[in-house]
């Protein structure tokens, strides 16, 4: 098959992004469009003026970068990949890399678990993908690829080779992150987010675990220091972007008016897609909900008391015991809490193995003493009225003293 370069994106990270016919067709298509209007970070940009880029441009990104993956992973193990874009699996990888993001919910994941039937936001991008504008989109320019077949590729595909592409969407050394660190370093304008893209990309290859016999994504040791580097950028932007004080009362404000509302995103594929950061502001700005003028005035709670980022277990439990007596105290609704964990350098389910010059191969923990020491976030912060928030700060501060 011959492809034709049909449409080209210059992008802030990747220089320019080339799409073929079936690429150019859904980035056309209401589902991709309508990621023009969901902000990739929430409300972070009503905190950092930057972060005004939306989940448009990340899939962008994550498509462009889906192909370079792949083609440094062919380049290794030709065998296992065939090399050369008209590769099935490479086309495929790069459709799914753009289309994954397309479930999303308004405000991106500051309330992805309110979906009608309880299903989540992996569910509503398979049921967009089989609507019937879509189908017919595989149909027109898929070239031997379905829709069913991207979405086996983003669910747990059972062939060996679509295994481990899938871990390219949605695994330990996958394009989200890869992209979504540099992008929103970039927008919100730090620096924490920045990491060695080229050498991981160098060094990284298809590493069959002796103990599962699954493929997965791995690196050289040569490239060792490179994930360190991504899994740093990772941690600190969780720390100093994604878990941002202000970024968290907004995020809380803005369930609480969902649940006041009794608001839930459709089950229904063809109305969610009316649902987006736009529409959703508007009935924002029209309700007389204090936590909805929180989000839109800015009149948000203040904190009147966080923890350190980095409780133990126990300390975890002690403190959400803490809580419940303040909530008493207080009253339920006065409080506003937020818990922030992750483990930055569990970057997925499986783990992530390095090939040493010896021909060995250890696990990433193993082969870096950094990665190894690394401690999971976990971090209470609590948001309060101002007329409440030195008796709630007095009150936390003593018991959580003692």
């Amino acid at each position: 098959m011959t492809l034709q370069r049909q449409a080209s994106y210059r992008d802030p990270i990747h220089g320019f992004i080339h799409a073929d016919p079936l690429e150019h067709a859904l980035i056309n298509s209401l589902p991709v469009q309508r990621l023009r209007w969901i902000h990739q970070l929430g409300f972070a940009y009503l905190v950092f003026p930057g972060a005004e880029h939306s989940r448009f441009s990340h899939v962008l990104g994550a498509m462009h970068l889906a192909g370079r993956v792949y083609d440094a992973l062919a380049a290794k193990a030709p065998d296992l990949l065939t090399p050369g874009q008209s590769s099935v699996e490479r086309r495929l990888l790069r459709v799914a890399a753009l289309v994954h993001d397309v479930g999303h919910a308004p405000f991106s994941h500051s309330a992805e678990d309110l979906f009608e039937d309880g299903i989540d936001h992996e569910e509503m991008t398979r049921r967009i993908l089989l609507t019937d504008d879509v189908v017919r989109i595989f149909a027109d320019f898929g070239d031997g690829i379905t829709a069913q077949d991207v979405c086996e590729l983003l669910g747990k595909p059972e062939e060996p080779r679509r295994r481990l592409c899938a871990q390219v969407i949605s695994g330990e050394l996958d394009v989200d992150k890869m992209d979504y660190l540099l992008r929103d370093s970039l927008y919100c304008g730090v620096r924490y987010g920045n990491y060695d893209l080229a050498r991981i990309l160098e060094t990284m290859e298809p590493i069959e675990d002796p103990e599962t016999g699954d493929w997965g994504l791995g690196v050289e040791e040569g490239g060792v220091h490179a994930l360190e580097a991504l899994v740093m950028a990772r941690y600190y932007m969780f720390t100093q972007v994604y878990f941002n004080l202000t970024v968290k009362a907004l995020e809380l404000h803005f369930n609480e008016w969902l649940s006041e509302q009794n608001r839930q995103w459709p089950s229904a594929a063809k109305t969610f897609l009316g649902h987006d950061d736009v529409s959703t502001m508007a009935l924002m700005r029209e309700s007389g909900s204090p936590h909805a003028r929180a989000v839109v005035d800015r009149l948000y709670y203040r904190l009147a008391f966080e923890t350190d980022e980095h409780l133990t277990r126990e300390e975890r439990d002690r403190f959400t015991a803490l809580l419940a007596e303040v909530r008493r105290q207080f009253g339920e609704h006065r409080l506003l809490v937020s818990n922030s964990a992750k483990d930055p350098h569990r970057l997925g389910q499986s783990r992530v193995l390095v090939r040493h010059s010896d021909g060995s191969l250890r696990s990433m923990e193993e082969s870096s003493q950094f990665i190894r020491h690394l401690a999971r976030i976990e971090r209470f912060r609590v948001y309060t009225p101002p007329d409440v928030r030195d008796q709630v700060a007095a009150s936390i501060g003593a018991a959580w003293s003692r």
